[in-house]
């Protein structure tokens, strides 16, 4: 798909020299690669938002306990295992 961004004089000019020291192939794949990494840390953020509402959540906190518990003996399996 094709776009067009208004960039900055200098934000353009520090892509140019990134892309002419060989660092990058083209302005598109930095651009690209740029953007996917701000995507990545927005969904970050969202995700953690979305554990510290849990948090505050007793039902939550309580299905976090019963899964535990549910599951704590196969971690000492693990570590006895890996321990082997």
């Amino acid at each position: 798909m094709r776009t067009t961004l208004a960039l900055p004089d200098d934000v353009i000019e520090r892509v140019d020299d990134v892309v002419r020291s060989g660092k990058a192939r083209s302005r598109t794949e930095f651009v690209a690669k740029a953007l996917r990494r701000e995507l990545a840390l927005v969904e970050r953020s969202e995700i953690d938002a979305a554990f510290a509402g849990m948090a505050a959540d007793a039902e939550a906190q309580e299905e976090a306990r019963r899964i535990d518990a549910e599951f704590s003996h196969a971690g000492w399996e693990a570590l006895a295992e890996a321990e082997r």
